[in-house]
């Protein structure tokens, strides 16, 4: 909160930002992901008899339906990039684009869905389907890994970029700035 020009009750933040549709870009993670940006992050395996427990949505559903864009970060794995998810804590494009826009103007979800996915692999961009295209490839990173760990035929851009690596100065306000004691970036 160091520095912020507002800091607001979790209530404030969810009724009069998120749910009035102020928040431009919501930053989500997720256990499991699929082609349509749906999120899991409440089981793995059978709600009534899980494998495993997860924290649930924790306010993920509300930022995945109502902030403008949503930004997904997470790691990437066969495990977590899944062609069905157990359990749809939070929407992507649910199944596909038009049923995406269909539904959530139906509800009056304020936001548009997921944008981007960024995984320590490559980035990922939705086409006009809904569905998750690779748009860029991390340095080191291969066409053939990306497919290894992901649980269905990914779309790969006709223009498929490299990820271009941080300038000097975004590295000094990431190291600096915004994470001195290295919580994040050790």
């Amino acid at each position: 909160m160091t520095g912020a020009t507002a800091v607001v009750s979790m209530l404030e933040l969810f009724g009069y930002y998120l749910q009035r549709g102020l928040i431009d870009v919501g930053f989500l993670g997720a256990a499991q992901i699929d082609r349509f940006g749906n999120i899991n992050t409440t089981v793995i395996g059978d709600y009534d008899a899980p494998a495993t427990r997860l924290p649930g949505s924790g306010g993920a559903c509300e930022i995945a339906i109502n902030a403008r864009e949503v930004f997904v970060i997470m790691r990437q794995s066969a495990r977590s990039f899944v062609e069905t998810i157990d359990f749809r804590t939070s929407p992507g494009n649910l199944g596909g684009a038009e049923q995406s826009e269909r539904i959530r103007r139906e509800q009056g979800w304020l936001g548009r869905g997921p944008s981007v996915v960024v995984t320590d692999l490559g980035i990922y961009r939705f086409d006009e389907t809904g569905e998750m295209r690779l748009e860029s490839l991390h340095p080191g990173a291969t066409v053939e890994h990306v497919r290894e760990t992901i649980g269905w035929a990914v779309k790969v851009s006709d223009a498929l970029a490299t990820t271009p690596p941080p300038t000097a100065a975004e590295l000094r306000l990431i190291r600096d700035e915004l994470d001195p004691g290295g919580a994040y970036t050790k």
